[in-house]
């Protein structure tokens, strides 16, 4: 579904990706692992065209969309749920959500969406009306998620969905993840730096270090390398 190939992108005169390369086949959850400044959010920004790649291709559905504006993305069924959230604060769960569908015009769909994303975060219907601000951080990134979910995306990017959440919010989040794709048949690109939980509910991993992809493969191989332990997993 998703193919980079040899992306560099950066900030200004900075490169942060230096010709990576990973692909991302249809119906699977891909995670990206690796250390702060690795380049993990600048590679989900330059697919979801927040950044404008230098040089590579980005081949989404058969068709290159390095460059394209991020709505144009959104509206061929690529969703971004960023690091921090990014929810709109002084709008309720259900305003919140109502924004993340403003590209879908068939009300019966936003419906139905509303009632699958109320499903399987039965917490956001509870507080439908609520302002999201108000919420806690781990109901936050619930909205997150399911905002992205109304724009019935094909491919959904997440950045760091665990990052600050309590040890038992974070097991629900790695949960509700396999079943959006076990049940939607969603495809996932998930960076994370949780590392030994993503690459257990992953089917295929990437480490990037620096700007490139240093190893890539099977997840339970990749968590037994002596090197990604070290580096990722806490071990030796």
């Amino acid at each position: 579904m998703l193919v980079i190939k040899n992306l560099t992108a950066g900030y200004g005169a900075i490169s942060a990706l230096h010709g990576i390369s990973l692909s991302v086949p249809s119906g699977s959850i891909v995670t990206l692992i690796g250390s702060n400044g690795a380049g993990k959010t600048t590679t989900l920004k330059a697919v979801s065209g927040l950044l404008k790649p230098k040089s590579g291709e980005i081949i989404y559905e058969g068709k290159n969309i390095a460059g394209l504006a991020p709505h144009e993305i959104v509206a061929r069924g690529l969703a971004h749920v960023p690091e921090g959230r990014m929810i709109f604060a002084n709008l309720t769960v259900r305003e919140n959500l109502q924004m993340g569908a403003y590209l879908v015009r068939d009300k019966q769909v936003i419906r139905r969406e509303l009632d699958f994303v109320f499903k399987t975060f039965p917490r956001l219907k509870e507080r439908e009306q609520q302002m999201a601000g108000t919420l806690s951080g781990g109901e936050q990134q619930m909205l997150a998620i399911s905002r992205a979910l109304m724009s019935q995306p094909k491919l959904l990017m997440l950045d760091e969905p665990s990052l600050g959440l309590a040890p038992l919010l974070v097991n629900t989040i790695f949960e509700k993840i396999v079943e959006i794709n076990r049940e939607r048949g969603l495809t996932i690109l998930l960076v994370e730096q949780n590392a030994n939980r993503a690459l257990e509910i992953s089917h295929f991993g990437h480490v990037l270090e620096t700007g490139k992809i240093t190893l890539q493969g099977d997840p339970a191989i990749l968590r037994l390398n002596p090197q990604v332990k070290s580096a990722y997993l806490g071990g030796g």
